[in-house]
């Protein structure tokens, strides 16, 4: 049993032995645990200026509309940039907008219209910073690892929702959302400092191949998904998803403070446990170290049935149980779906590929959080989270038996690829 358990161990943080990604995944415990903060205090300050559940979706608007915009263009950006390069950029960024937006909480000025510019702008650097980080990862640990990465990524973010917004919460009771603002500012030094202290001769070398002229580079990632059926699927399955059911930020808001007339404390419990369901979930895939389309679909279903079983609660302990589940699938879900992307995608095509995903999975968000703060305005939480359950659990039956394969895995697929070094 402690052999066995020892074995498990490695293979959970087997890409934390490659010293870039391990100071990396250092500063992004800190940074990440910030945004989260961040994401909590800009969501419960609209509410408490507005009074409005479309308030709230418009924020998911601003912070979302750059993907819709720009999110099929950023992958050509990306696979011709150095990503650590970009990356620091995109970082800097990032600190000066939260340090902008804590100055005016600070000062007593804030407005619902300032949120939304900052929200536009962090936006807008994010939808180079999230190809950026996802490709700089494949040049940290290289393709055999990279499936362990992705999910070890996805655990660090998850991780960070049962910290950042427990602390937002608290902070936001206690002195208000202006300290949560300038907690997220500080948190970019440590990443940043990871950064700088990497060494660039041990990063794994990409083959970028032919630098193709920008429309002919984006129609070749798009002509790509077009031949490959199971990317085509995956990404439809993202973006869909993505629109109708990944809308947390705008209805447990709305949920702590209409549905269970509680305050941001309780807000911050709610989002903390659905980080916790969703480190477990994130975890458990790192442990496996392969991706599967088993599991895509698996998550995807029980992300909409969770969401289906919140749909009718006002009991907030039946509520912290079901989003602990709902984590869990999702974050089964979305490793298992940026997994499978990356893994087959060629390396020329890597960050066009990256783009893509995240296209689908943030891009859609502009008018998913519109949509979901309409439908709790106009059926309250319950129609909002009957609606999201729906639709993935109708996803996940109609992807099944195109992209299912017989065997139900694609390990030999990905261990095929693996030996191309194909992977991202």
């Amino acid at each position: 049993m402690t052999a066995a358990l020892i074995a498990l161990n490695r293979r959970t943080f087997a890409s934390l032995k490659h010293r870039n990604y391990r100071l990396f995944f250092m500063g992004q415990a800190i940074s990440v645990v910030g945004t989260w903060m961040q994401r909590v205090a800009q969501a419960w300050l609209v509410l408490q200026l507005t009074h409005s559940a479309v308030a709230v979706g418009i924020l998911a608007l601003a912070q979302f509309m750059p993907f819709t915009i720009f999110g099929l263009f950023a992958g050509v950006v990306v696979d011709r940039l150095d990503a650590r390069r970009l990356v620091i950029a995109t970082q800097t960024a990032q600190m000066a907008l939260s340090s902008a937006l804590a100055g005016i909480a600070l000062a007593g000025l804030v407005q619902a219209w300032h949120v939304y510019v900052i929200a536009a702008l962090l936006g807008l650097t994010q939808v180079l910073d999230a190809p950026g980080r996802q490709a700089l990862t494949y040049g940290m640990v290289g393709p055999v690892e990279l499936p362990n990465a992705i999910a070890l990524n996805s655990s660090l973010f998850n991780g960070a929702r049962i910290f950042g917004p427990a602390l937002g919460g608290v902070l936001i009771a206690a002195v208000g959302p202006s300290l949560a603002f300038a907690a997220n500012a500080g948190s970019y030094l440590a990443v940043l400092a990871s950064l700088l202290a990497m060494r660039g001769a041990e990063l794994h070398v990409v083959d970028r191949g032919e630098r193709s002229p920008f429309l002919r580079g984006v129609r070749e990632g798009l002509a790509y998904v077009r031949h490959s059926r199971r990317a085509a699927v995956v990404l439809s399955l993202v973006g869909l998803v993505s629109l109708f059911s990944v809308n947390f930020n705008v209805l447990l808001p709305v949920f702590a403070k209409r549905t269970l007339d509680t305050g941001a404390d309780t807000y911050g419990l709610l989002a903390s446990v659905f980080g916790a369901g969703a480190l477990i979930g994130a975890l458990a895939t790192a442990a496996l170290g392969r991706a599967s389309i088993k599991l895509l679909l698996l998550g995807t279903a029980g992300y909409g049935a969770s969401q289906l079983l919140l749909a009718p609660q006002r009991s907030l302990g039946l509520s912290l149980a079901v989003l602990f589940l709902a984590g869990i699938c999702f974050s089964t879900w979305s490793s298992n779906a940026n997994t499978l992307l990356q893994l087959e995608a060629p390396d020329h095509l890597r960050g066009r590929v990256i783009g893509l995903f995240y296209f689908g999975f943030a891009g859609t968000g502009s008018l998913g959080g519109v949509l979901a703060g309409w439908l709790a305005a106009a059926g309250g939480t319950t129609l909002a989270f009957a609606g999201a359950g729906v639709v993935p659990i109708a996803l996940a039956l109609a992807a099944a038996p195109v992209v299912w394969p017989r065997r139900g895995r694609l390990t030999s697929a990905l261990a095929a690829g693996a030996g191309r070094d194909t992977g991202a």
